[in-house]
């Protein structure tokens, strides 16, 4: 399994392990988590005491299932991490990555507005 993983991601040539990749994902996980909570109360208007109209369950709801879609796509299909791009190694960006950037993107935009 460990040979099926690295031929797919390409670890070795990456210079990094399964055991490594799946250290940094469960951080990353928990480092970003806060957003599940967070984002539907915002936009709930429960964090302020002011109802927006939307339900606190639908926006998490979304918030997860996006965030699913999201990271399958990268992690399936462009095979990247989307937090590589914030250390700073933004020329190795492939095409789906921008595809993907630009979805989350429109995603905001059109929750914000």
């Amino acid at each position: 399994m460990m040979a099926a993983l690295d031929r797919l991601f390409h670890l070795t040539a990456n210079g990094t392990t399964v055991r490594t990749e799946i250290l940094a994902g469960v951080t990353t996980f928990l480092t970003m988590a806060y957003i599940i909570f967070v984002q539907p109360a915002v936009l709930s208007g429960t964090l302020f005491g002011i109802q927006t109209g939307m339900d606190f369950g639908a926006v998490m709801t979304v918030t997860c299932v996006s965030a699913a879609v999201a990271t399958a796509i990268m992690a399936l299909y462009a095979r990247y991490p989307i937090i590589k791009v914030l250390s700073g190694r933004i020329r190795d960006i492939r095409w789906p990555m921008v595809v993907v950037c630009l979805i989350l993107l429109m995603y905001f935009v059109m929750i914000r507005s």
